[in-house]
C-alpha cells in the first residue's frame, strides 16, 4: 500500500507537469516579486519560482494558485494521516491486533514524500537561499529525523530489533515530531496570503521593509497612496487593516490622517483613531471639482500644522481615484505646476518597473481631464471654483461609426447624469433625432428637451448591440460646464472612458470620436 501511495504521488506530479506544459507555463528560479504581466515572480516559500504565462494567462494563474493551495492542504492531510497511524500503533501495541506491514509502510511513504518536497524546494530556490530561512532549516531537520525514525521502526516490524522492545515505544513517540510540520504549514498559509496580495496589487510599488509587506507607496515623504485597508476575507488579498494601523502608528504616530475615497466600502474610523475623512467617489469615476478644491485645502491646512504630519489616501486599488486626488495635492502644494507633470510623477512612483511594465498611474481619461481642470482652478481662478455656467446639450456628433453596433446610430441610447442621478435620456424614438451621414461616416444626434446642466456632468452611451465594459456601459465621459470652451467638447477615442482600453479597439476605429455642442440659452 505504501508503494501504491508513492506511485500515486508521482502520478499526481506528472499530471501537474502536463498541465504546466499545456498552458505554456515555464518554471525557473527567481527572487523577485509577483506581477501580473508576462512574468509572475513568487518570492516567499515553495513553490518559489517564476511562472512565464502563455496565451492562457487567466487560467494559468488560477491553476498556479490552485496548485499552491492544493499542495498545502494535501500536506496537512498527510501530517494528520501519519499522526492517526501513530496513535493507532500506540493503542494496539500491547493488544493482539496485528497491523500489517503494508499499512505501517504508509508512514515511510509519507516521510519520503516530504523529503522529496524539501529536495524540490532546495533545487528550485537554491541551497544557500533556502537554508537562510530558520524555518526551512527546522523543516528539513524534522523531515530527515522522521525518515530515519520510520526506517528504524520498519526494522522493528520485520523482527530485526525484536530483542530491544523497550525502544519500540520511544521510536513510536519520536514519530510525533511530525506535528511540528503543522506549525510550518500554518506559517506557509500566512505566506500564501502575502502571495495573493502581491498578485492582486500587481507591479504597484509596495512597502517591504521593517517586517511590513503592504500595497503602499510614499509618493512624497508626506503623501502616501495605498489600496483599501481590509478585514475579514478581503484582507487575504488586500492590505490587512491591522497591519496598516500598525505601520502608521509605528512610523507616524499621531501625525497621520487617512482619506477613504471609496463610495462602495468603508470601515470603522476608530481603527485610525478617528482621523479618517471619507469622500464618496464611484469606482472608475471622478470626484466633483468642488470636492477636489475642498480636499486639497484641507490637506494643505493639515500639512501646515506640523512638519511631521502626513496624509494617507486610498480607494480600492490605490490607483485611479487615489491618483486623481494625489495629483491635486501635488499641484495644490506646488510640487508640480501642471497636470501632465503631476500625473507622470504619480505613475512613476506608483509603478514598480523592476517587477513589470504595466502602468499603475491614473489611466481613465475623465480622471486625467479632472486633474487638468484642477490645475486650471489653482492657477487661473486662485484655487477657487470658477463661476457657475449653465449649459444645454443641443447636439452630439459621433465620427467613424461604421462597424459599431448597427453602424447607423439608431441603436444608441444617451443618458445624462448629474449628482449621481440620471436627469435626461434620449433615443432615436424619444428626445432625439438621429441622422446617419454615410458619406462622412458619422452620426448626428440632435437633442430636444435637454434640462439645464451645471457643474459636473456625466454622459453615458449604451446600446444593446455594443459590448459593455465598466459600469455596464460601452463608454462614458465627464466634464465640468464651467470649463467648457466655445460651447464645444471634442473627445477622441482615447479620451473616452472605457474606449481608452486597447481591448475595445477591434470595434472602435482610431478615428472614432464624440463631439458635443452646447447652448447657453
Amino acid at each position: 500500500m505504501g508503494i501504491l501511495f508513492i506511485k500515486n504521488c508521482f502520478y499526481w506530479m506528472k499530471t501537474v507537469i502536463r498541465f504546466l506544459r499545456f498552458y505554456n507555463i515555464t518554471v525557473f528560479p527567481a527572487t523577485g516579486s509577483l506581477i501580473l504581466n508576462n512574468n509572475i515572480f513568487v518570492p516567499d516559500h515553495w513553490p518559489k519560482y517564476s511562472i512565464t504565462i502563455g496565451t492562457q494567462a487567466p487560467l494559468s494563474l488560477l491553476l498556479f494558485i490552485y496548485l499552491f493551495i492544493y499542495c498545502r492542504i494535501f500536506g496537512v492531510f498527510l501530517v494528520l494521516l501519519d499522526v492517526a497511524l501513530i496513535f493507532a500503533d500506540l493503542i494496539f501495541t500491547d493488544s493482539n491486533v496485528y497491523i500489517p506491514l503494508e499499512y505501517r509502510s504508509i508512514s515511510l511513504a509519507i516521510a519520503l514524500f516530504f523529503l522529496m518536497d524539501v529536495l524540490l524546494r532546495v533545487f528550485v530556490e537554491g541551497r544557500q537561499h533556502y537554508f537562510s530561512d530558520l524555518l526551512n532549516i527546522l523543516d528539513t531537520a524534522i523531515t530527515v529525523i522522521i525518515l530515519l525514525v520510520d526506517v528504524i521502526y520498519i526494522f522493528f516490524d520485520i523482527k530485526f530489533l525484536k530483542d530491544v522492545p523497550r525502544w519500540t515505544r520511544l521510536f513510536r513517540l519520536l514519530r510525533l515530531i511530525i506535528l511540528i510540520r503543522v506549525f510550518h504549514l500554518a506559517h506557509l498559509k500566512r505566506q500564501l496570503g502575502k502571495l495573493i496580495r502581491r498578485l492582486v496589487s500587481g507591479n504597484k510599488r509596495r512597502y517591504k521593509r521593517d517586517g511590513f509587506d503592504l500595497d503602499l507607496t510614499y509618493i512624497t515623504e508626506r503623501i502616501i497612496a495605498m489600496s483599501f485597508p481590509s478585514s475579514g476575507g478581503q484582507s487575504f488579498y488586500r492590505n490587512p487593516i491591522k497591519e496598516v494601523v500598525q505601520f502608521l502608528d509605528k512610523k507616524h504616530p499621531n501625525h497621520y490622517r487617512v482619506y477613504n475615497l471609496c463610495s462602495e466600502r468603508a470601515y470603522d474610523p476608530k481603527h485610525f483613531h478617528n482621523r479618517v475623512s471619507r469622500i464618496m467617489i464611484d469606482d472608475h469615476n471622478v470626484p466633483t471639482l468642488w470636492e477636489m478644491v475642498a480636499f486639497s485645502k484641507e490637506v494643505e491646512e493639515w500639512l501646515a500644522q506640523d512638519p511631521e504630519n502626513i496624509i494617507v489616501i486610498h480607494c480600492k486599488g490605490g490607483k485611479g481615484r487615489t491618483g486623481t486626488m494625489v495629483c491635486a495635492c501635488l499641484i495644490a502644494t506646488e510640487i508640480f505646476l501642471t497636470a501632465e507633470e503631476s500625473l507622470y510623477y504619480f505613475g512613476e512612483r506608483r509603478t514598480d518597473k523592476t517587477n513589470g511594465t504595466k502602468y499603475q498611474g491614473v489611466e481613465t481619461p475623465s480622471q486625467n481631464r479632472y486633474v487638468g481642470y484642477f490645475a486650471q482652478v489653482k492657477h487661473s481662478y486662485n484655487w477657487n471654483l470658477p463661476p457657475r455656467k449653465t449649459l444645454f446639450i443641443k447636439r452630439f456628433v459621433i465620427y467613424s461609426i461604421h462597424g459599431v453596433g448597427t453602424g447607423d446610430g439608431y441603436d444608441l441610447k444617451v443618458q445624462i447624469v448629474m449628482k449621481k442621478k440620471i436627469v435626461f435620456s434620449c433615443t432615436s424614438l424619444n428626445n432625439c433625432r438621429v441622422f446617419h451621414d454615410t458619406e462622412t461616416d458619422r452620426v448626428i444626434i440632435d437633442v430636444f428637451n435637454c434640462p439645464p446642466l451645471y457643474d459636473d456632468v456625466k454622459v453615458q452611451v449604451s446600446s444593446s448591440d455594443f459590448p459593455k465594459y465598466y459600469h455596464n456601459y460601452p463608454f462614458f465621459f465627464w466634464f465640468n460646464t464651467s470649463l467648457i470652451q466655445n460651447n464645444r467638447l471634442y473627445l477622441q477615442r482615447n479620451e473616452l472612458d472605457n474606449l481608452h482600453k486597447q481591448k475595445t479597439w477591434k470595434m472602435y476605429q482610431p478615428q472614432y470620436a464624440v463631439e458635443t455642442y452646447f447652448d447657453e440659452k
